[in-house]
């Protein structure tokens, strides 16, 4: 009997170790990533069939200690190469593993095959060719700190490649991982199994396999152990064709269920045509249907439900994600009670949106992301209630009471308010509750989540929960689609920018405020593009320009100049430092229709411009950020130290009778009356009169003025 090593995922041992007992291994020991055990030639062979979960299977030829190269090259000399396989062979090898010596896993490589080769050499044998994309034999290599484990893949290429899955969808699950999710689900074959997430149906496939008894290595064409010197071509025959009969004939005896759903059209029809080259087509009902409006298909009574849905390695991309888990957990709850389901998953945060007490976990790595599986007995929660159409609902409990309640007062206050006002874009909360510390603004039909980074006080694991109770709720209380709710993470400035920028999708759209109609993203930039409590600040400044020259300073996306246009402004200028900025400001001019030499646009540094600029201006609105140390910009910029400088230069530019707009978002400004009097200028703080009511709570979210030229 030879000893091998059965390489799996980690995670897997166990499972791997039960299996070889059940196919007639011996002295099985689970190792890790892998299960060490001793075989004959017809239960490796019966092994490498019917292993569900094993990755590879290497006869062990050696294992040495590996301080160094020499130790490496000296221990692969000492096997008889020439006694397993033939010079005509083709080989390459597979090191894996580094230590402090040997650091390059292709450096280690090249010292086994060399090993191998010079081995051949010396015993007056012609040099086996190397191939490393289609190779008669592979060599594998593990090395572990100085131990040392050296043998002959008996497989080639990967046993998750069972020869049914052409395609996949996203992210696709790897057959013998899915086997294992199946095997750990606690579904038993006098079950029904349902996948409402079901993709290219890896999982139910696996599943009806086993229910029908096919071995999921029938249909690999080539394996590695059949260029040994020692094949017994005879005893592989005789198992090869025991095993296929009972696969052929498995199929038909099968009386278990199996569902699938999936709400893409495509991606179903690659399923149909993996299940039918793994013969189990006549065993799975595929069918279109979304996850989220799940109900119980006929034929499927208290059976498992397992499935793997999409999860995103970043919090921020996942409202929909959040919304999804959270419906899946209501259907299930009202569609499958006496059921079990089981949800694989790489975000605990998105499981804990299923609302249900795990009864097991099961850690399983999908590639290199940290998975979880858990397994839930469904019971019933919330009282079922008859609509008036007789469909019956289930009234699930408010997440996050408290903020859901605040958040419903808020939208009846200002949804009425908003209609009234004519705009589309405004604060539906906003920190309103000390525990839910985020802004919440609706764009028309989107919502966008801001998250004000937590105190360091707050653990962070309690900060995330708090965080998905308030994308769950916000879904639920405004009924928006989950897909058009966009999530961001607010901390306080620190950087050198004004405006962050998150990507490169850009995703606008266009939303309408006061009759102007303006260009927003909600994706791209940690600030859309449209500065909501300045809203009344640009509406008066529209009812203030008609047949005026105006100027719009650190201008963002010229949101105000178009108001000052819309409302018959005779020029406009708007100067930004940001090229795209400026562009973005043309393009809502656009929309609005005014195009024209009369409308310029003036890309740099506002303070540079301010110093040289020569033109006359009847309204003139500045907007400059807090604090600047932009590399673009001359100097460092502080709105408190420097605001009579530029004053001192807005008044140049000032025409008598004209007025100047200054807002700025320092908490606690003072204006230095006494130098802007010395300038011969006036001030007057209409701050209360500038922020709207959806931004009532927040007093200090800017402070606005109007200067003007004092009377001689």
């Amino acid at each position: 009997m030879n000893q091998y090593l059965a390489i799996t995922s980690r995670g897997l041992e166990n499972l791997l170790a039960e299996e070889l007992v059940k196919l007639g291994a011996s002295d099985v020991k689970a190792v890790s990533a892998g299960v060490r055990f001793r075989a004959d030639e017809k239960t490796l062979y019966t092994c490498c069939l019917w292993s569900r979960t094993a990755s590879r299977f290497i006869l062990v030829l050696s294992e040495f200690n590996v301080r160094d190269d020499m130790d490496l090259y000296l221990g692969a000399t000492a096997i008889n190469w020439p006694q397993y396989f033939s010079e005509r062979k083709r080989i390459a090898v597979d090191f894996n593993g580094t230590n402090r010596e040997i650091r390059n896993s292709q450096y280690g490589a090249l010292k086994v095959k060399d090993a191998i080769v010079d081995r051949f050499v010396k015993a007056n044998l012609d040099r086996p060719s190397i191939d490393r994309e289609q190779p008669d034999l592979r060599i594998h290599m593990r090395l572990s700190k100085e131990k040392g484990l050296l043998g002959i893949d008996m497989v080639g290429s990967g046993m998750h490649q069972r020869g049914y899955r052409t395609e996949a969808g996203a992210a696709p699950l790897r057959e013998t991982n899915a086997a294992a999710l199946v095997l750990k689900s606690g579904w038993t074959f006098d079950k029904p199994l349902l996948d409402p997430m079901c993709g290219s149906g890896t999982l139910l496939i696996e599943a009806a396999m086993m229910a029908a008894q096919i071995a999921p290595g029938l249909k690999r064409k080539r394996w590695g152990f059949e260029s040994l010197k020692s094949f017994n071509r005879e005893e592989w025959m005789e198992v090869h064709a025991e095993v296929t009969v009972k696969s052929k004939k498995g199929p038909s005896k099968c009386e278990t269920r199996f569902f699938g759903f999936d709400n893409d059209r495509r991606v179903l029809e690659t399923a149909k045509a993996n299940a039918r080259r793994a013969g189990v087509a006549d065993l799975i009902q595929f069918e279109l249907g979304d996850a989220a409006e799940l109900t119980r298909p006929e034929g499927f009574e208290e059976g498992v439900i397992i499935c793997n849905p999409p999860y995103g390695e970043r919090l921020g991309t996942t409202p929909g994600l959040i919304a999804l888990y959270t419906q899946l957990g209501v259907q299930l709850k009202s569609q499958f009670k006496g059921s079990v389901a089981s949800i694989y998953s790489g975000s605990e945060e998105l499981l804990s949106c299923i609302r249900m007490r795990a009864e097991s976990t099961y850690k399983l790595r999908n590639g290199a992301l940290d998975c979880v599986m858990k397994t839930y007995q469904i019971t019933a929660r919330g009282e079922v209630t008859t609509s008036q159409d007789g469909e019956q609902t289930q009234q699930v409990a408010d997440v996050a009471p408290e903020f859901s309640n605040r958040l419903r007062k808020n939208i009846k206050k200002l949804e009425k308010w908003a209609k009234q006002q004519g705009v589309e874009c405004y604060r539906l909360y906003d920190s309103d509750l000390p525990e839910y510390n985020a802004a919440i603004d609706r764009y028309n039909d989107h919502i966008v989540i801001q998250e004000y980074a937590p105190p360091k006080s707050v653990p962070e694991e309690k900060a995330r929960r708090r965080l998905l109770d308030i994308v769950r709720a916000t879904i639920a209380v405004t009924g928006v689609n989950a897909n058009n709710v966009v999530l961001k993470t607010r901390e306080k400035q620190k950087g050198t920018s004004q405006y962050e920028k998150l990507g490169e999708a850009k995703r606008f759209m266009k939303v309408r405020e006061y009759g102007v109609t303006l260009e927003v993203n909600l994706y791209d930039y940690l600030d859309t593009g449209l500065f909501l409590d300045h809203r009344y600040t640009r509406k008066m400044l529209g009812e203030k320009a008609k047949g005026k020259d105006f100027l719009n300073l650190f201008a963002y996306t010229g949101t105000a100049t178009v108001h000052a246009a819309v409302g018959g402004a005779k020029s406009t200028t708007t100067v930004d430092m940001s090229k795209t900025y400026l562009a973005w400001a043309e393009r809502n001019m656009k929309l609005n229709g005014k195009i024209g030499r009369q409308h310029m646009f003036e890309q740099g540094d506002c303070l540079k411009w301010l110093s040289m600029a020569k033109g006359q201006y009847d309204l003139i609105f500045i907007d400059p950020p807090t604090f600047s140390n932009s590399k673009r910009m001359l100097d460092t910029f502080d709105v408190q130290r420097d605001h009579i400088k530029l004053m001192t230069d807005l008044k140049r530019l000032l025409r008598q009778g004209g007025e100047i707009v200054f807002s700025n978002n320092k908490r606690n400004f003072k204006m230095d009356m006494e130098a802007l009097d010395a300038l011969g200028l006036k001030a007057q703080n209409i701050t209360s009169r500038s922020i709207p009511m959806d931004f009532e709570r927040n007093k200090h979210i800017h402070n606005c003025w109007i200067i003007t030229h004092k009377e001689d």
